[in-house]
């Protein structure tokens, strides 16, 4: 190794040490920022959703029931149905949290996010832990590739229990029931999932139903944080 890749080598080495710190700060941050916001649900969906559409209204009335309900409504902070939720919880006069990401070129905090409850994030996985750590069930509307991670990753933690079970609703069977149906159809009839794995999720239409699944869950299990 010549001088020059040793000292590029060393100076890698002192920022990744330097970063251990930074992240250490979005997990400090975060547990102090949500540990006072009590029952909560966190609403995952598109960020690429338009206003007026049927999904984002859907979203609205999400965040209405949830709010109306006692919950405080969690949600990536974003545009689309992250900002449809807030907006509900907001208009309601609700807790509206925003876990915001650092992404160049986007994406900027909804208007409807509290200012007291507006974080923001470097590294994904601390915002996915305050995800999981401080909701008592996830609600998730039709998304991309960011919706599906948070949605496996939910089921996944339920599955391997690194996490304490949880309810996963999903929401707009015309969107979610093709997936649903290869869920089962392929990786259980492949014996790749277990045969209660796919009754980890709910699906409904219906965001009275939706809320009422985690009200019996926080019924029967109490409300606590998830781990």
């Amino acid at each position: 190794m010549s001088p020059r890749d040793m000292a590029r080598w060393q100076e890698s080495r002192i920022k990744d040490t330097w970063r251990v710190f930074r992240i250490m700060s979005e997990f400090v941050e975060g547990f102090e920022r949500l540990g006072t916001i009590g029952p909560s649900v966190s609403v995952f969906g598109s960020a690429r959703t338009p206003e007026g559409t049927p999904y984002y209204d859907l979203a609205i009335a999400v965040g209405k029931e949830l709010a109306d309900r006692g919950y405080a409504v969690i949600t990536g902070g974003g545009p689309g149905i992250m900002q449809a939720a807030n907006e509900g919880a907001h208009k309601a006069g609700g807790v509206s949290v925003g876990l915001n990401i650092a992404l160049p070129h986007e994406q900027h905090v909804n208007p409807y996010v509290d200012p007291a409850h507006d974080i923001t994030f470097e590294f994904f996985f601390a915002r996915k832990t305050m995800f999981v750590k401080y909701a008592q069930g996830y609600i998730v509307l039709p998304g991309g590739f960011g919706t599906m991670d948070e949605l496996f990753e939910s089921l996944t933690l339920i599955q391997t229990r690194k996490t304490a079970h949880f309810p996963v609703v999903l929401m707009g069977s015309a969107y979610w029931g093709g997936l649903l149906d290869w869920i089962r159809g392929t990786l259980l009839e492949g014996g790749y999932i277990s045969v209660d794995d796919p009754d980890l999720m709910v699906l409904t239409d219906d965001p009275v139903e939706a809320v009422d699944v985690i009200d019996r869950f926080c019924a029967e299990a109490g409300i606590s944080t998830n781990f």
